[in-house]
């Protein structure tokens, strides 16, 4: 299942930090590199404000 960061990402890091695939990537809202990210759901689960949402 593919994940997407949505608009409400204040860009705190968490997730990127928590990824195992360094899918994540920096930006005024981060973003998920589809071809490096493994659907684990890690990101979706430590983001504090929901951001991340299954696609």
């Amino acid at each position: 299942m593919a994940y997407r960061i949505t608009d409400a990402c204040v860009a705190c890091g968490t997730c990127q930090s928590e990824c195992p695939c360094n899918a994540i990537e920096e930006g005024e809202i981060y973003k998920i590199n589809q071809d490096l990210c493994a659907g684990c759901g890690t990101c979706a689960s430590v983001c504090p404000i929901s951001a991340i949402v299954e696609e």
